[in-house]
C-alpha cells in the first residue's frame, strides 16, 4: 500500500475516533444521550462551574463537541471542524486544571489530549476519505484555516476568564458570608 494511502487511512482512523467521541460528550450536553444531563442539566452545570449564562454555555459546549466532532469525522470544513473542538476542550481544561494534569484525578489530561488531536486534525487537514477531498477542499483552505482558529482562540480566551472572574467572585462572596474577609479588604 503507497504511504500517501496509509497516512489517509490513518488520518481517517483518527477522525472516526476522536469525532466519535466528541459527538458522544457533546450529545451527552445538548440530547442528555448516554447517561448526560441534557442542555437543562448541563446548564445547571455549567453554572455551578462558573459558565454564565449557563443554558448559553451548555449549547455552546454541546455544539462545539458534537457539531466539531461529526464535522471531523465526515471530513468536512475540517479546520473549522478542529478549531471549533478545540475551544470546547478549551474550557474543559479550564474546569479540570486545579486537578492537576492526569485524568486519574480528575486532572485536564483528557480533554487536553481532545483539544490537541481535534486542533492537529484541523490543521493537517483531512486526507482523501473525506468530503472535503470531495469537494476539492472548498472549505479546507488556508484562509479558512486561519480565519477558524483565531476566532476560536479568541472566543475561548473571553469564556475562560470570564468563568475564572465568575469563579473568583464567587469564592470571595462564599468568603464574606462566613465571616472572613476577601483580599481586597
Amino acid at each position: 500500500m503507497p504511504l500517501t494511502r496509509r497516512k489517509d487511512l490513518g488520518l481517517l482512523a483518527l477522525r472516526l475516533g476522536a469525532g466519535g467521541v466528541l459527538i458522544a460528550h457533546g450529545t451527552q450536553k445538548l440530547f442528555g444521550w448516554f447517561g448526560g444531563g441534557g442542555l437543562d442539566g448541563t446548564a445547571q452545570a455549567m453554572e455551578h462551574m462558573g459558565f454564565t449564562p449557563g443554558r448559553q454555555s451548555a449549547m455552546a459546549a454541546g455544539l462545539g463537541e458534537a457539531g466539531g466532532g461529526a464535522l471531523l469525522a465526515l471530513g468536512l470544513a475540517t479546520p473549522a471542524a478542529g478549531a471549533a473542538a478545540a475551544g470546547a476542550m478549551a474550557g474543559a481544561v479550564s474546569v479540570h486544571a486545579p486537578a492537576g494534569f492526569f485524568a486519574q484525578g480528575g486532572g485536564f489530561e483528557y480533554p487536553a489530549f481532545l483539544g490537541f488531536v481535534a486542533a492537529a486534525l484541523g490543521v493537517s487537514g483531512p486526507g482523501c476519505f473525506s468530503v472535503d477531498h470531495l469537494t476539492r477542499h472548498r472549505l479546507d483552505r488556508p484562509a479558512v484555516l486561519l480565519a477558524a482558529f483565531t476566532l476560536s482562540a479568541a472566543a475561548a480566551t473571553v469564556v475562560v476568564r470570564r468563568r475564572i472572574a465568575a469563579m473568583e467572585t464567587a469564592e470571595a462572596s462564599a468568603g464574606r458570608q462566613n465571616g472572613r474577609p476577601d483580599n481586597g479588604a
